[in-house]
């Protein structure tokens, strides 16, 4: 059977769509790179915004106009959620939500004796068009945020086994991987669950992991600001430790932070951010800021905003406050007007993209070392092919070459700002 996969929304999803196409290959199945080569589409949806909804029915009709023939099996937090809103769009087979992911290839093999075992240690090769690989080291979430519905959709938090992430991460490692990058729902509470030893930690799986494999790079997902334990800020005296860290603050105001359920205050997530500049020298610090929260006054959204700006984040995402249905926020008064929270986006986006821009423009002139992806941007005949790779401190480089860079790691010197990143110049290979 040839199957199609496609994956929305978080790096938890990603990661969820490389194992899935690990399963089905081990099952002697053969995963394609388009709907229309396909027996099988699966899509992995999303459900954390109102707009992610949107975007996986809009995903769940492409998929079915692309190949009618093929069968259509939906999984994800949009399935887990409102599993008969997509029955009712027509034309899916299977939905399937996320406490029965792990078994979806047996469901839909139904029964074939063609599956292997699943305790197979190899891993595909890398794929061409990428270099870094998402694995899973958790999933669920114990938090009470008032605004969130991925708690309900994912569950309790529960760790996965380290020797089964060791063990992945070492068969990555040997099909071609250059980086990892451990991800999950809220990967800062690994091992507060009866999945894992006594005493075991994020802290504990990053230093076990870089002792006893061989990635050149290791990369975090996002942690909770309460989760980055001061003591964890020495691991990162090994380089292979990406300097990167992505702190959601989601508010800058106090009285806000309080009604979204988040257990700092502006000023503890600021002294965390400058310890954590202080041990990790050039560290990129990203962030999610959600706009327009319930009862958010003018004021209020004044002073989330001085406060972006202040923090000088390498990267800022932001959302317009999404009401979710089933959580405490979707029914707190004060609900904001959409124009009100557009404009209030559109504010809080142009600091971002200046403190970002910032944030770049520190490193012209520097040379820093890219991990480049893909095959290459064809250009016009006899130019050399665009490349786009990124910094282990998460800046986006571009350049051009002849040679075939991809999934190498070059020393780059960064000589220009270009759109969202930087060109790079580069110098050789390592």
């Amino acid at each position: 059977m040839r199957v199609y996969l496609q994956s929305l929304g978080c790096k938890l999803n990603q990661s969820e769509v490389e194992s899935l196409a690990h399963r089905f290959v081990q099952a002697g199945h053969t995963v394609v790179n388009t709907p229309r080569e396909a027996d099988l589409c699966v899509l992995n949806t999303c459900a954390v915004t109102q707009t992610a909804v949107s975007k996986s029915r809009q995903a769940i009709r492409r998929l079915r106009r692309a190949n009618a023939k093929a069968r259509l099996a939906v999984t994800g937090c949009y399935a887990q959620m409102w599993p008969q809103e997509i029955w009712g769009l027509g034309g899916v087979d299977l939905v399937i939500g996320n406490e029965d992911k792990a078994h979806l290839v047996e469901q839909l093999e139904e029964g074939s004796k063609e599956q292997q075992s699943s305790a197979s240690a190899f891993w595909l090769p890398i794929p061409q068009a990428h270099t870094r690989a998402f694995v899973k080291i958790q999933d669920g979430c114990n938090n009470c945020c008032t605004y969130c519905l991925v708690r309900i959709a994912r569950g309790k938090q529960r760790s996965r086994p380290q020797s089964e992430i060791l063990a992945e991460i070492e068969a990555r490692v040997a099909a071609g991987y250059q980086e990892v990058v451990l991800t999950g729902v809220h990967i800062g509470a690994y091992g507060r669950d009866s999945g894992c030893q006594k005493d075991e930690s994020l802290g504990t799986l990053v230093g076990t992991i870089l002792r006893r494999t061989g990635v050149r790079r290791l990369r975090l997902s996002s942690i909770e600001p309460w989760d980055l334990d001061p003591a964890w800020l020495r691991l990162w005296e090994d380089s292979r430790l990406c300097r990167h860290l992505h702190l959601p603050l989601q508010s800058g105001c106090d009285a806000t932070l309080q009604r979204m359920g988040r257990s700092y205050t502006a000023g503890q997530f600021a002294a965390l951010v400058a310890a954590a500049r202080e041990a990790i020298p050039d560290v990129a610090i990203t962030t999610d800021v959600i706009v327009g929260f319930p009862g958010e006054s003018e004021a209020e959204f004044q002073q989330s905003l001085r406060f972006v700006e202040a923090m000088g984040f390498a990267r800022v995402h932001v959302f317009p406050y999404s009401a979710r249905p089933g959580t405490p926020a979707a029914r707190m008064p004060g609900q904001i007007p959409p124009p009100v929270k557009k404009a209030r986006s559109q504010a809080m986006a142009e600091v971002g993209r200046r403190s970002a821009e910032t944030f770049r423009r520190a490193f012209l002139g520097r040379s820093l070392e890219v991990l480049w992806e893909g095959h290459g941007e064809d250009l016009k005949p006899r130019q050399k092919a665009l490349w786009s790779g990124l910094t282990d401190n998460y800046l986006r480089v571009r350049t051009q070459e002849e040679k075939n860079l991809g999934n190498t790691v070059t020393l780059t010197e960064l000589v220009a700002l270009v759109g969202d990143g930087l060109w790079g110049k580069v110098h050789y290979r390592l």
